[in-house]
């Protein structure tokens, strides 16, 4: 019997109505079949909705405003498939992603996440800042665009903490690492990471003081991990 690799998609959304139709393309245009793709609105007070007739046969649920953490996890909330990926609505995927991840389950299967390389682009609009770099070499993509892994696998870690607002996957994979998850990270660039004026990481810089909480809390789990040991 031939494994079930069904993939559900889920794409964040708010104010994505620039962006959000290269997304939706770049899964559309995948090697590897998508069984679903649900767009979570998360409160958006732009056209982002307007994509919901231009896409047919994409899932869509608007919610109120509660940032992207939540907006994923509603999302992977109304998935079905095995496997479970997720895009952020103003980047792109490679045609190959899916392809290649599969693969790599297929090819063993005691694999729990698999990732993949970014690489950034600067979004055409985006006026030149002294303080905005782009480089564009892939690098090893320690980010949700990046992974796919068994749906069940997900909801093992347990959902994306909504109380950080910055910095919710590297607290994720944390969590992910105490419990003794395998990954593994293909050499193939599987994801575009656009670069534009109101990126998350720009917009939030008054948060970056989070990453050191989640580090913190990242050490301490490690630490009373050896402890029961």
């Amino acid at each position: 019997m031939a494994p079930d690799r069904t993939v559900s998609v889920v794409i964040p959304a708010f104010n994505a109505a620039r962006y959000l139709g290269e997304a939706l393309e770049s899964v559309r245009s995948q090697t590897a079949p998508v069984a679903e793709v649900i767009v979570v609105d998360d409160g958006s007070t732009d056209d982002t909705r307007a994509w919901e007739a231009r896409m047919p046969g994409v899932r869509w649920l608007v919610k109120s405003h509660e940032g992207i953490s939540a907006a994923r996890n509603a999302g992977a909330s109304m998935a079905t498939s095995t496997y479970l990926a997720f895009l952020d609505a103003d980047d792109r995927w490679l045609p190959g992603k899916l392809a290649v991840q599969l693969a790599a389950f297929d090819d063993d299967p005691a694999i729990d996440l698999v990732f993949g390389h970014a690489r950034q682009f600067r979004s055409p609009e985006l006026p030149a800042r002294p303080d905005i770099r782009v480089d564009t070499a892939p690098v090893p993509g320690l980010v949700p665009g990046t992974l796919l892994l068994r749906r069940e696998t997900f909801w093992r870690v347990g959902p994306f903490d909504a109380t950080w607002r910055v910095g919710e996957f590297i607290d994720w994979y944390a969590k992910a690492q105490s419990l003794g998850l395998k990954s593994v990270t293909c050499p193939d660039v599987v994801l575009e990471r656009r670069v534009h004026d109101d990126n998350t990481g720009i917009r939030e810089r008054a948060a970056q003081t989070d990453y050191l909480r989640i580090l913190k809390a990242a050490l301490d789990r490690r630490r009373a991990g050896k402890e029961r040991e």
